[in-house]
C-alpha cells in the first residue's frame, strides 16, 4: 500500500500530512524543519512513500536532502493548487492534508529541480546578475524621471560618468536640496551599475567552463550570459519530449483555447520562465540585427510572406530556441546549412 505525504514547510516548522491508498489519515506530525527531523517522520512511516511539497525558498535545499528517501519526490507549482487557496479553512495542517489528496490522486504538476549542489549555486548566481541588471535599470530611470521633472530629457548613457553627470545636471536649477537628491540617486545607480560589472565578470569566469555554452556562443545573437541563462533554467534537455513543450516553456510557444461552439483562441503560453523568454527573444533581436546568417534569411522571408515584425521574430525565437536544444541533445556544433535547410517554414 502507498503512503503519500505532503510537507507544508515554513522556517519556524514543518506540518507533515500522511495518506494512505484510500485516503485514510495514517499520520500528522508537527515539527522543526530541520533535515534529521523529516527524515525520521518519513523513515517512521512504511515503504512505499511519495512525498510532496511547494515550490518556494525551501525547496531546493529540501529536494536535494530528501532524495532517496520516497520512490517518489514531487515540487509542485503552488499556482496549480487552487483547492488549498481557494477552499474554507486553511491552516498548515489543513494545507498539507489537501496537497497529500492531491498527490494521492495524481493532481501535482512538477517542478523541475536539479540534485547538484554546484549547479544550484550557479543557477542562483545567474538569478542574482538578473535581479542586479533590473536594480541598475530601475535606479536609471528614476534618475530619468528625476530630470523630466524639470523639463530635461536625458538617457542613461548620458550619466554614465563622473563627466557626464555633471554636465546633466548643469542644466537643472542651482538648488543644494535638488542636487542632493539627485547625488544620492546617483550613487545609488553607480553602485548598482559596479556590482553589476563585477557579477557579470564573475559569471563570465564559471560560464566558459560549461563546454555546451561554449559551442552555443557560436550561434548568432547568443553570448556569455544568454547561454549562461539558458543552461541553468532549461537545466537539461532531456525535460522536454517535443519542441512545442520547448517553446511554451521558453515563452515563445503557443497554446490552444476552445470551449463549446467558441471560437477557438490561439495566444502565448502564460505559464513561461520569463528570463528565458526574455533571453531567446533578445537572441532572435540581435541575430536578425546581424543579418548575415540563416536566422535573418529566415527573418526576411516570414516577412516577405506577409508576416508581422513580432510574429516573424518569434519564429526566429524559436528556430533558435530549436537550434539550442538540439545542438544540447546530441553534442552537435552550430552547423548554418542546417538551420538553412529547416527554417523554410514557420515553426507553428
Amino acid at each position: 500500500m502507498w503512503h503519500f505525504i505532503a510537507l507544508d514547510t515554513h522556517c519556524h516548522g514543518t506540518d507533515l500530512v500522511c495518506l494512505d491508498d484510500h485516503g485514510r489519515m495514517v499520520r500528522k506530525w508537527n515539527g522543526p524543519t530541520t533535515i534529521p527531523a523529516l527524515v525520521a517522520a518519513m523513515e517512521s512511516i512504511p515503504e512505499p512513500r511519495a512525498i510532496a511539497f511547494e515550490e518556494g525558498p525551501l525547496a531546493d535545499w529540501l529536494f536535494r536532502n530528501l532524495q532517496g528517501h520516497a520512490r517518489r519526490l514531487i515540487v509542485c507549482n503552488p499556482r496549480r493548487n487552487a483547492l488549498i487557496a481557494k477552499d474554507s479553512d486553511k491552516d498548515d495542517a489543513i494545507d498539507a492534508e489537501k496537497l497529500a489528496d492531491l498527490l494521492r490522486g495524481g493532481y501535482l504538476q512538477p517542478v523541475h529541480h536539479n540534485e547538484s549542489e554546484e549547479r544550484s549555486i550557479f543557477k542562483q548566481t545567474v538569478a542574482m546578475y538578473h535581479r542586479t541588471v533590473q536594480h541598475r535599470v530601475r535606479e536609471a530611470n528614476r534618475i530619468i524621471a528625476q530630470f523630466r521633472q524639470w523639463g530635461v530629457f536625458v538617457k542613461e548613457a548620458d550619466f554614465r560618468s563622473d563627466e557626464l553627470w555633471s554636465e546633466q545636471l548643469s542644466r537643472l536649477p542651482e538648488d543644494t536640496q535638488l542636487r542632493g537628491v539627485l547625488g544620492s540617486m546617483f550613487c545609488i545607480y553607480r553602485m548598482a551599475l559596479e556590482q553589476e560589472i563585477a557579477m557579470r565578470r564573475r559569471m563570465i569566469q564559471r560560464t566558459r567552463r560549461e563546454e555546451v555554452i561554449r559551442r552555443w556562443c557560436a550561434l548568432p545573437g547568443i553570448s556569455w550570459i544568454r547561454g549562461a541563462t539558458f543552461f541553468v533554467y532549461l537545466d537539461t534537455p532531456w525535460r522536454f519530449g517535443t519542441k512545442s513543450q520547448l517553446w511554451r516553456y521558453m515563452g515563445v510557444g503557443l497554446e490552444r483555447r476552445h470551449s463549446g461552439g467558441g471560437p477557438t483562441v490561439v495566444r502565448l503560453s502564460h505559464q513561461a520562465n520569463h528570463h528565458l523568454k526574455g533571453a531567446i527573444l533578445g537572441a532572435a533581436k540581435s541575430a536578425i540585427a546581424i543579418k548575415k546568417n540563416p536566422f535573418a534569411d529566415q527573418y526576411r522571408r516570414w516577412r516577405d510572406t506577409g508576416l508581422s515584425h513580432c510574429i516573424a521574430r518569434r519564429n526566429v525565437a524559436r528556430s533558435l530556441a530549436a537550434t539550442v536544444w538540439s545542438m544540447w541533445k546530441h553534442g552537435d556544433v552550430y552547423r548554418p546549412e542546417l538551420v538553412a535547410a529547416n527554417g523554410r517554414r514557420a515553426p507553428e
